[in-house]
Protein backbone atom coordinates (compact mmCIF):
# COMPACT_ATOMS: atom_id res chain seq x y z
CA UNK A 1 0.00 0.00 0.00
CA UNK A 2 1.46 3.32 -1.09
CA UNK A 3 1.97 6.14 1.37
CA UNK A 4 -0.50 9.04 1.15
CA UNK A 5 0.96 12.09 -0.56
CA UNK A 6 1.86 14.95 1.76
CA UNK A 7 1.55 18.65 0.89
CA UNK A 8 5.35 18.96 0.89
CA UNK A 9 5.73 16.19 -1.71
CA UNK A 10 4.45 18.32 -4.58
CA UNK A 11 6.68 21.22 -3.52
CA UNK A 12 9.74 18.95 -3.41
CA UNK A 13 8.85 17.69 -6.88
CA UNK A 14 8.80 21.26 -8.20
CA UNK A 15 12.14 21.91 -6.49
CA UNK A 16 13.65 18.88 -8.23
CA UNK A 17 12.33 20.09 -11.59
CA UNK A 18 13.81 23.55 -11.08
CA UNK A 19 17.20 22.09 -10.21
CA UNK A 20 17.14 19.84 -13.26
CA UNK A 21 16.25 22.80 -15.48
CA UNK A 22 19.09 24.83 -14.00
CA UNK A 23 21.58 21.98 -14.46
CA UNK A 24 20.42 21.41 -18.03
CA UNK A 25 21.02 25.06 -18.82
CA UNK A 26 24.47 24.91 -17.22
CA UNK A 27 25.36 21.81 -19.26
CA UNK A 28 24.29 23.59 -22.43
CA UNK A 29 26.40 26.60 -21.48
CA UNK A 30 29.50 24.42 -21.14
CA UNK A 31 28.87 22.75 -24.50
CA UNK A 32 28.20 26.04 -26.29
CA UNK A 33 31.24 27.79 -24.80
CA UNK A 34 33.62 24.99 -25.78
CA UNK A 35 32.06 24.61 -29.23
CA UNK A 36 32.60 28.33 -29.78
CA UNK A 37 36.27 27.90 -28.87
CA UNK A 38 36.76 24.74 -30.95
CA UNK A 39 34.97 26.07 -34.04
CA UNK A 40 36.18 29.66 -33.55
CA UNK A 41 32.66 31.08 -33.58
CA UNK A 42 32.35 34.24 -31.55
CA UNK A 43 28.56 34.18 -31.88
CA UNK A 44 28.45 31.03 -29.75
CA UNK A 45 30.57 32.63 -27.04
CA UNK A 46 28.29 35.67 -27.05
CA UNK A 47 25.26 33.38 -26.74
CA UNK A 48 26.72 32.00 -23.52
CA UNK A 49 27.09 35.52 -22.12
CA UNK A 50 23.52 36.36 -23.08
CA UNK A 51 22.11 33.30 -21.29
CA UNK A 52 23.97 33.75 -18.01
CA UNK A 53 21.13 35.65 -16.34
CA UNK A 54 18.64 32.77 -16.77
CA UNK A 55 20.78 30.51 -14.57
CA UNK A 56 21.26 33.24 -11.97
CA UNK A 57 17.50 33.78 -11.76
CA UNK A 58 16.88 30.07 -11.27
CA UNK A 59 19.47 30.04 -8.49
CA UNK A 60 17.61 32.83 -6.69
CA UNK A 61 14.27 31.11 -7.24
CA UNK A 62 15.52 27.79 -5.86
CA UNK A 63 17.02 29.50 -2.80
CA UNK A 64 13.72 31.23 -2.12
CA UNK A 65 11.80 27.95 -2.52
CA UNK A 66 14.13 26.21 -0.07
CA UNK A 67 13.88 28.98 2.50
CA UNK A 68 10.10 28.97 2.21
CA UNK A 69 9.96 25.20 2.70
CA UNK A 70 12.22 25.41 5.74
CA UNK A 71 10.15 28.19 7.28
CA UNK A 72 6.63 26.94 6.53
CA UNK A 73 6.97 23.15 6.51
CA UNK A 74 9.61 22.72 9.20
CA UNK A 75 10.88 19.53 7.53
CA UNK A 76 12.61 16.77 9.46
CA UNK A 77 15.11 13.99 8.70
CA UNK A 78 15.19 13.04 4.98
CA UNK A 79 13.18 16.04 3.80
CA UNK A 80 15.44 18.41 5.70
CA UNK A 81 18.57 16.86 4.20
CA UNK A 82 17.00 17.02 0.74
CA UNK A 83 16.22 20.73 1.02
CA UNK A 84 19.56 21.75 2.52
CA UNK A 85 21.36 19.68 -0.13
CA UNK A 86 19.29 21.37 -2.85
CA UNK A 87 20.46 24.78 -1.62
CA UNK A 88 24.11 23.75 -1.80
CA UNK A 89 23.69 22.03 -5.15
CA UNK A 90 22.03 25.11 -6.61
CA UNK A 91 25.06 27.16 -5.58
CA UNK A 92 27.41 24.67 -7.26
CA UNK A 93 25.36 24.71 -10.46
CA UNK A 94 25.38 28.51 -10.46
CA UNK A 95 29.17 28.44 -10.19
CA UNK A 96 29.30 25.97 -13.08
CA UNK A 97 27.33 28.48 -15.14
CA UNK A 98 29.80 31.20 -14.15
CA UNK A 99 32.72 29.05 -15.25
CA UNK A 100 31.09 28.46 -18.63
CA UNK A 101 30.84 32.24 -18.96
CA UNK A 102 34.54 32.50 -18.09
CA UNK A 103 35.32 30.07 -20.92
CA UNK A 104 33.20 32.13 -23.32
CA UNK A 105 35.00 35.33 -22.32
CA UNK A 106 38.36 33.64 -22.78
CA UNK A 107 37.19 32.40 -26.19
CA UNK A 108 36.41 35.93 -27.35
CA UNK A 109 39.97 36.96 -26.43
CA UNK A 110 41.55 33.91 -28.09
CA UNK A 111 39.66 34.50 -31.34
CA UNK A 112 41.54 37.77 -31.79
CA UNK A 113 44.69 35.78 -32.67
CA UNK A 114 45.39 32.83 -34.98
CA UNK A 115 44.60 29.39 -33.59
CA UNK A 116 47.52 27.95 -31.63
CA UNK A 117 46.66 24.28 -32.25
CA UNK A 118 43.69 22.03 -33.09
CA UNK A 119 41.73 21.37 -29.92
CA UNK A 120 41.34 17.72 -28.94
CA UNK A 121 41.79 17.31 -25.19
CA UNK A 122 39.86 20.42 -24.14
CA UNK A 123 36.64 19.27 -25.87
CA UNK A 124 37.19 15.84 -24.27
CA UNK A 125 37.49 17.48 -20.86
CA UNK A 126 34.34 19.47 -21.52
CA UNK A 127 32.36 16.34 -22.40
CA UNK A 128 33.61 14.55 -19.30
CA UNK A 129 32.68 17.52 -17.10
CA UNK A 130 29.23 17.79 -18.70
CA UNK A 131 28.60 14.10 -18.11
CA UNK A 132 29.63 14.48 -14.47
CA UNK A 133 27.23 17.38 -13.97
CA UNK A 134 24.37 15.46 -15.60
CA UNK A 135 25.00 12.29 -13.61
CA UNK A 136 25.43 14.20 -10.34
CA UNK A 137 22.00 15.78 -10.76
CA UNK A 138 20.46 12.46 -11.79
CA UNK A 139 21.95 10.97 -8.62
CA UNK A 140 20.34 13.75 -6.61
CA UNK A 141 16.92 13.29 -8.16
CA UNK A 142 17.09 9.50 -7.86
CA UNK A 143 18.73 9.50 -4.40
CA UNK A 144 21.38 7.29 -5.96
CA UNK A 145 24.49 7.36 -3.79
CA UNK A 146 26.28 4.79 -5.99
CA UNK A 147 25.97 7.03 -9.06
CA UNK A 148 27.08 9.98 -6.91
CA UNK A 149 30.15 8.02 -5.85
CA UNK A 150 30.88 7.19 -9.50
CA UNK A 151 30.78 10.90 -10.35
CA UNK A 152 33.31 11.61 -7.63
CA UNK A 153 35.66 8.93 -8.87
CA UNK A 154 35.69 10.39 -12.39
CA UNK A 155 37.08 13.70 -11.14
CA UNK A 156 40.61 12.28 -11.22
CA UNK A 157 40.27 11.60 -14.95
CA UNK A 158 39.53 15.25 -15.61
CA UNK A 159 42.44 16.31 -13.42
CA UNK A 160 44.82 14.04 -15.33
CA UNK A 161 43.64 15.36 -18.68
CA UNK A 162 44.02 18.92 -17.45
CA UNK A 163 47.61 18.16 -16.39
CA UNK A 164 48.25 16.76 -19.85
CA UNK A 165 46.88 19.91 -21.50
CA UNK A 166 49.02 22.07 -19.23
CA UNK A 167 52.23 20.17 -20.05
CA UNK A 168 51.57 20.32 -23.78
CA UNK A 169 50.88 24.05 -23.73
CA UNK A 170 53.91 24.69 -21.54
CA UNK A 171 56.02 23.06 -24.26
CA UNK A 172 54.58 25.49 -26.83
CA UNK A 173 55.47 28.45 -24.62
CA UNK A 174 59.01 27.24 -24.03
CA UNK A 175 59.64 26.68 -27.74
CA UNK A 176 58.10 29.96 -28.91
CA UNK A 177 57.50 32.92 -26.55
CA UNK A 178 55.12 34.33 -29.17
CA UNK A 179 52.59 31.65 -28.18
CA UNK A 180 52.51 32.53 -24.48
CA UNK A 181 49.33 34.64 -24.51
CA UNK A 182 47.33 32.06 -26.48
CA UNK A 183 48.72 29.13 -24.49
CA UNK A 184 47.88 30.80 -21.17
CA UNK A 185 44.35 31.42 -22.44
CA UNK A 186 43.91 27.71 -23.21
CA UNK A 187 45.45 26.75 -19.87
CA UNK A 188 42.83 28.89 -18.16
CA UNK A 189 40.06 27.20 -20.16
CA UNK A 190 41.37 23.84 -18.95
CA UNK A 191 41.40 25.16 -15.39
CA UNK A 192 37.77 26.29 -15.70
CA UNK A 193 36.75 22.84 -16.94
CA UNK A 194 38.64 21.21 -14.08
CA UNK A 195 36.75 23.44 -11.64
CA UNK A 196 33.44 22.46 -13.25
CA UNK A 197 34.32 18.83 -12.54
CA UNK A 198 35.12 19.81 -8.94
CA UNK A 199 31.68 21.34 -8.54
CA UNK A 200 30.08 18.18 -9.96
CA UNK A 201 32.08 16.27 -7.34
CA UNK A 202 30.73 18.58 -4.64
CA UNK A 203 27.23 17.72 -5.79
CA UNK A 204 28.08 14.02 -5.61
CA UNK A 205 29.28 14.48 -2.03
CA UNK A 206 26.06 16.30 -1.16
CA UNK A 207 24.01 13.45 -2.59
CA UNK A 208 25.90 10.94 -0.44
CA UNK A 209 25.14 13.13 2.59
CA UNK A 210 21.49 13.39 1.61
CA UNK A 211 21.07 9.63 1.14
CA UNK A 212 23.27 8.32 3.95
CA UNK A 213 23.27 11.22 6.37
CA UNK A 214 27.07 11.11 6.33
CA UNK A 215 29.32 14.06 5.58
CA UNK A 216 32.46 12.94 3.75
CA UNK A 217 34.06 16.32 3.09
CA UNK A 218 37.20 17.37 4.99
CA UNK A 219 37.47 14.22 7.13
CA UNK A 220 37.42 11.53 4.49
CA UNK A 221 39.64 9.03 6.32
CA UNK A 222 37.57 8.99 9.51
CA UNK A 223 34.31 8.46 7.65
CA UNK A 224 35.85 5.82 5.40
CA UNK A 225 37.10 3.78 8.34
CA UNK A 226 33.81 4.06 10.21
CA UNK A 227 31.47 3.26 7.33
CA UNK A 228 33.52 1.62 4.61
CA UNK A 229 32.61 4.54 2.31
CA UNK A 230 35.63 6.28 0.88
CA UNK A 231 35.47 9.99 0.34
CA UNK A 232 35.22 11.58 -3.07
CA UNK A 233 38.57 12.67 -4.49
CA UNK A 234 39.10 16.15 -5.82
CA UNK A 235 36.07 17.99 -4.43
CA UNK A 236 36.42 21.75 -4.45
Amino acid sequence: MSKPERPIDEELKVLKEKLLEMASRAEEQIATAVRGLRDREEALACRVLDREEAINLLDVEIDEMCMRLLALRQPMATDLRFITSAMKISNDVERIGDLAVNIAERTIELLKAPQLKPLIDIPRMAQMAQDMVRDALNAFVGSDDKLARNVCERDDQVDQLNDQVFRELLTYMMQDPGTISRAVGLILVGRHLERIADHATNIGEDVIYMVRGQTIKHHVDEVGRATGLKGCPGGG
